[in-house]
């Protein structure tokens, strides 16, 4: 009799041995997949960011090429100043562009959270809880 509790306390032990690599098997990939949904979601960001970038930059080039126009405009040579004005609203133009784009995916990515992950945890723990 007191051999069969022994075996009965091993076959506990073991099956615990067990569940504890199974939870720690779980989380590890639990924090593999939040690594990789946070990776990707800070990459569509970096792309975003180019994309204000661009914007900026063409902004820039609006109000340079605008100048350009003015001064031309002053001096009183329309064919120039209109060029450099044509110039000028195709930047202001594609950089409203850009900047729209950009904000799209900002507003579309949001914060970067491990959504899946937690969404998995959270199953998980009510699935614990709930037995």
């Amino acid at each position: 009799m007191a051999q069969s509790q022994t075996t009965g306390n091993r076959s506990s032990g073991t099956s615990l041995q067990g569940l504890i690599q199974q939870l720690k098997g779980f989380a590890r990939a639990e924090i593999a997949l939040s690594r990789q949904e946070m990776a990707g979601q800070s990459r569509e960001l970096g792309v975003a960011g180019g994309m204000a970038g661009g914007a900026g930059l063409l902004g820039v080039l609006s109000a340079g090429t605008g100048t350009a126009g003015l001064v031309l405009l002053l001096a009183r040579r329309m064919p120039p100043w209109t060029a450099a004005l044509m110039v000028s609203g195709a930047y202001a133009g594609a950089a409203a562009l850009l900047g729209l784009k950009a904000r799209q995916v900002v507003e579309e990515v949001g914060v970067p959270a491990p959504d899946q992950a937690v969404n998995i945890l959270k199953q998980a723990a009510g699935g614990i809880t709930g037995s």
